[in-house]
């Protein structure tokens, strides 16, 4: 029996918001619980009957006769959420209040409101992040500590402590509340970082991981789709997400080797995710403000329409980047900036830029910023200078598959002599 994960990882996330809507946050492991039955229950009943036409119903229906037998069963002994829990004294209201629990719209309404109640600013960053990963998306402790190269342990320290705080707080995050605008930023933040992980991926086995872009993308848009929290910055992130895993396709070749940029085959790019993408990148522009993720998703439009890396208006690159550096400067963008500015400019230039570079010694473990020094040089004939760069980034190197790409490169500097 073939089963895609991310069916589970999607049902996941929409069960427990509708549990958790019947429960009550303080309840979430509860929660949890009827989520594992009904999967556990899927796997015994679909191995034998074969998968259902629509197992995303079949999945939620389970899981609700199993919270209704749950309601019966404790509601003598257990407290659930506040705002319904009245309606369960009786068989007449107990069924009508669980459905409309399990009605689409309001399982979208409480994936947001849960959202939000994970990235509480009172949570260090990697708490918040190990709880969307959790609960959003369904990946357990083992996956997130593989991805975040991080001890089981202390991920699962992060998630008990970020379930723990959502306890205490017995109710949901309300997006009704003034506090909607002062926390969305660090929503957005917090799916940025889950994207950048999957495409970037730190990880020692892989250097991409599809499925947390894809979850990124999922949660993002769920953003954008609501009026409340659909600004114009979350549609400009939205756009930034499908243009960037628009070209994942051809970042990794069918061997698993890392390609560059410039030797990407960009008839593999999703045309259908590059569309969507710039039509997220027009609806962010009837803003005022433009963001970070503005900046960031226009660079990767000018990548996604230019017919090769010649044919790119590096001009408009450099501008932009200019103006990221401007509202939030980093060496990582003035990384990015001066391969730009090498790019319009000329190797030269370049190297300039990267040795003007203020906080670099950030950058001193970051394997693509002694690659940057090591393409440049090579451009320039100096093939020594290259290959020693080149052999400092492989050292570096955070996964294998960027351990070979560099080596690959080191062959390119020609034989010592």
């Amino acid at each position: 029996m073939q089963l895609d994960e991310h069916l589970f990882r999607r049902e996941s996330a929409r069960m427990v918001a509708a549990l958790t809507r019947i429960f009550g946050v303080h309840n979430l492991s509860l929660a949890e619980d009827v989520v594992q039955d009904a999967f556990c229950r899927a796997l015994e009943v679909w191995k034998v009957r074969g998968v259902p036409d629509n197992p995303s119903a079949w999945l939620m229906a389970t899981a609700k006769n199993r919270a209704l037998d749950v309601i019966r069963r404790e509601r003598t002994a257990t407290t659930f959420a506040p705002e319904v829990s009245r309606m369960f004294d009786s068989e007449w209201t107990l069924a009508p209040v669980v459905d409309e629990a399990f009605a689409s719209e309001v399982i979208r309404d409480e994936q947001l409101r849960m959202m939000f109640s994970c990235c509480d600013p009172r949570l260090k960053e990697e708490v918040q992040i190990a709880l969307v990963l959790n609960i959003l998306c369904g990946f357990g402790a083992q996956e997130i500590a593989g991805a975040f190269l991080a001890g089981r342990a202390a991920v699962e320290k992060r998630i008990a402590r970020g379930k723990q705080s959502l306890a205490t707080s017995q109710r949901l995050f309300d997006l009704t509340d003034d506090d909607v605008a002062d926390r969305l930023p660090v929503v957005q933040r917090a799916l940025y970082l889950l994207f950048n992980e999957g495409y970037h991926s730190v990880s020692a086995d892989t250097v991409v991981r599809t499925e947390l872009c894809r979850e990124a993308i999922r949660l993002t848009e769920l953003l954008a789709a609501d009026a409340r929290t659909g600004t114009p910055a979350t549609c400009a992130l939205a756009a930034l997400m499908c243009l960037h895993a628009a070209r994942l396709p051809a970042r990794i070749t069918g061997a698993g080797e890392l390609s560059a940029l410039s030797d990407q085959d960009r008839s593999t790019w999703d045309a259908s995710l590059i569309a969507h993408g710039l039509a997220l990148l027009d609806e962010s522009a009837r803003g005022a403000d433009v963001s970070v993720y503005h900046l960031e998703a226009a660079i990767a439009a000018a990548h996604v329409q230019a017919p090769s890396v010649d044919g790119t208006d590096w001009h408009t690159v450099v501008e932009l980047y200019d103006r990221l550096l401007a509202i939030a400067p980093s060496p990582v963008v003035a990384l990015n900036r001066a391969i730009a500015v090498a790019q319009r400019d000329g190797a030269a230039s370049g190297i300039a830029e990267l040795e003007a570079i203020s906080d670099a010694d950030r950058l001193a473990a970051y394997p693509f910023y002694r690659a940057a020094f090591a393409e440049l040089e090579l451009r320039r004939g100096r093939t020594a200078e290259a290959r020693e760069h080149f052999e400092a980034a492989m050292r570096l190197a955070r996964n294998a598959a960027e351990r070979r790409f560099f080596q690959k490169r080191v062959g390119c500097c020609g034989s010592d002599q």
